[in-house]
């Protein structure tokens, strides 16, 4: 967890940069907006990542019956 906020945290100061030096005027509705957006969407994004590998490994996913298998 404290690597994929250690990203997030990344990406926002990117995002936020890449907005300063691009010239747009930046209030405080945009950095909050910015932050919040981007942060979160990395978060939930490694998030779901990590559960796919999670749910790999553990062998879930052999679990479920696939409904257009012929063989059945």
């Amino acid at each position: 967890m404290r690597w994929m906020t250690l990203l997030g945290i990344a990406c926002v100061i990117g995002a936020l940069a890449y907005l300063r030096y691009g010239g747009t005027p930046m209030t405080a509705q945009i950095v909050i907006a910015t932050a919040l957006g981007v942060f979160l969407t990395v978060l939930v994004g490694t998030g779901l990542m990590s559960l796919i590998f999670l749910s790999h490994g553990s062998g879930h996913d052999e679990q479920v019956d696939d409904p257009f298998d012929e063989r059945r």
